[in-house]
């Protein structure tokens, strides 16, 4: 049955293929000749049958003499008889196409194959593996036949096919084939160069298991290499060269909006530890302000209440020196003013600095759209994801900001207003010391002393009221410094965030710079090595032998078409009788080959 089928896969390939055949012996009238060898191997690899088809382009009809050590020949042409003598082959054929199978005996092939089959991960003979379950690695393992001439080994390459039924076996791991689908089935093609020992597998479960015949071909290389065509290949590679080139300008773009974004926010952080500096500095004056103040304030109220009531028993002696006492209570006032003219300054360059970091962060335009097409481009995920984090940081800050900058604002002012009331007030102590100074040289008695004793008392009294809104108005400050620090420690971990982002974005950036570089010229590269194999694998200057007999020459080409038994479970066979109705043609008798 497998004798059957080889010779009816030998006729059909014939009768389809037109081959371009070449001379093999020496008679005029045949000037070509191929040879294509047909072996059936168990399912082991081992060589059960080998024969071959001799096709001969008789140019002029006549007697033709080829050679080959055969156990028997078929003339697969017509029912011309043909003649063997030893290894003589004489045969009578007209113009065209003269086909005849010799069958081989005691021949070797040019390889030794071995093919092992583990199931489960033990070693199992596949005459017990049909209809059996489980994970299956199936291995070839190519190797040169000593005993054969090398030249069939040394210039043809190996193509190795294994056609699998999906529908019983799957989950295939054949990192080393080339795959194809084929209906419900998978085929798997696997390449052994020239000159090279092959050691090929794959993995897969199985379950009810069978399997077709292995077909292995040996062909020249270069048959194999008239047909290999690059120019679909470099396009694809240019077009993924040019994709590499477009992400490469994509990724620098974004490399350098996140490198602007980071200044921004570095700058941001520097201005806002400035602010907090300024806040913190003014909180720890405040309380020197208050507590001067306090001084200020309790000393008018004991010089008022020292002149309140007690004027008949005051010792007028003593009041030359209010004068003095009003003089450095001005003096400390106008320290006080200094103070906060200081402080209103630092705040004012803080403030500022603060003011262009945040308007220096531009309002986002980004939309969520925007956000998931960049999560879509295939830009590294962590990346993408830190990138947006810092923007919705950057923008909540911005927001905050915009909201209470008119409170910030307000400050400064504040600060100088302030700085005016206690200057004013200095002042109104230093003008009334002046004025006491010169009331007590040209005072008269008791009359002069009521005076007194009402401005002091209206102005500890005006005193108390400044007082007591300085107190207030420190208080805030030192709340607002407090919060402010939430705030401060907030855009700390954004810049902190932000320079991480900005060094993973450049070291993306020089990566995809140096992929760009690299494959810049990826297509002519890839021109260049497949030149420099095919240099290295070329055989164009082969001379193709018989494989037959060395004594036939002008041999165009030898071909190998091996197939191994099939793996299958038992089956009936159902047998036909069929009368035979006298003798029938050539053709007629190709035709039943396809019944």
């Amino acid at each position: 049955m497998m004798k059957k089928k080889m010779t009816l896969v030998c006729l059909a390939t014939l009768l389809v293929f037109p081959f371009q055949v070449a001379s093999a012996n020496a008679n005029e009238a045949a000037a070509s000749k191929d040879e294509v060898v047909y072996g059936n191997l168990s399912a082991t690899g081992v060589l059960n049958e080998l024969y071959v088809v001799n096709m001969l382009d008789v140019t002029e009809p006549g007697s033709i003499i080829d050679y080959g050590e055969y156990t028997t020949i078929r003339n697969l042409t017509d029912l011309s008889v043909i003649e063997q003598d030893g290894d003589e082959v004489q045969l009578d054929a007209s113009a065209g196409w003269f086909y005849y199978q010799g069958n081989l005996a005691a021949r070797e092939l040019p390889w030794d194959i071995d093919i092992s089959y583990m199931l489960d991960g033990e070693e199992i003979f596949p005459d017990e593996l049909a209809g059996k379950e489980g994970r299956l690695l199936l291995t070839i393992k190519t190797s040169e036949n000593e005993q054969v001439d090398p030249t069939f080994f040394e210039n043809y390459t190996m193509q190795i096919s294994l056609t699998l039924d999906t529908e019983i076996i799957s989950n295939i791991q054949a990192p080393d084939a080339t795959i194809s689908n084929v209906g419900k089935k998978r085929q798997l093609t696997y390449t052994v160069m020239p000159d090279s020992e092959g050691d090929i597998s794959f993995l897969a479960d199985v379950v009810d298991f069978e399997m077709e015949g292995i077909d292995i071909a040996g062909i020249p290389l270069s048959m194999a290499l008239d047909h290999f065509e690059t120019d679909e290949m470099t396009s694809e590679m240019r077009t993924l060269s040019d994709a590499i080139q477009e992400i490469n300008d994509g990724v620098s773009e974004l490399n350098t909006g996140v490198s602007e974004l980071n200044n921004g926010v570095q700058s941001l952080n520097s201005g806002s530890n400035k602010y907090e500096a300024g806040m913190f500095e003014i909180r720890g004056a405040s309380s020197e302000i208050i507590k001067a103040s306090r001084t200020i304030e309790e000393s008018l109220s004991l010089l008022s209440e020292g002149l309140s009531g007690s004027s008949d028993k005051m010792d007028l002696s003593d009041l030359g020196q209010l004068p003095e006492g009003l003089s450095l209570m001005a003096n400390g006032l106008e320290e006080v003013a200094g103070g906060l003219n200081q402080l209103q300054e630092n705040y004012k360059i803080a403030f500022s600095a603060l003011s262009e970091a945040m308007n220096g962060i531009p309002s986002s335009a980004v939309s969520e759209e925007d956000i998931q097409q960049l999560y879509a481009s295939g830009a590294n995920p962590e990346t993408v994801e830190q990138l947006v984090n810092v923007l919705v940081a950057a923008q909540t800050a911005k927001g905050t900001f915009d909201n209470v900058k008119e409170a910030f604002a307000a400050v400064a002012p504040a600060l100088t207003g302030t700085s005016d009331a206690v200057t004013e007030i200095s002042n109104q102590l230093r003008t009334m010391a002046s004025e006491l100074s010169v009331a007590f040289e040209s005072m008269e008695g008791l009359d002069a002393l009521g005076e007194l004793e009402e401005g002091l008392g209206l102005l500890a009294k005006n005193y108390g009221e400044f007082h007591a809104g300085l107190v207030s108005y420190t208080d805030g400050v030192s709340q607002l410094a407090n919060s402010y620090s939430e705030i401060d420690s907030g855009f700390g971990e954004v810049a902190k965030g932000t320079s991480e982002l900005a060094n993973g974005v450049g070291e993306l950036y020089d990566g995809t710079t140096e992929l760009a570089d690299e494959t810049f010229d990826l297509p002519e590269t890839m021109q260049e090595e497949i030149d420099a194999m095919m240099e290295e694998f070329d055989k164009s200057d082969f001379e193709p032998v018989s494989f037959v007999s060395p004594k036939n020459n002008n041999v165009d080409s030898v071909q190998f078409i091996l197939k191994t038994q099939p793996i299958e479970l038992d089956e009936e066979e159902e047998l036909t009788f069929v009368e035979e109705e006298g003798k029938v043609s050539f053709w007629e008798r190709l035709k039943n080959l396809f019944l």
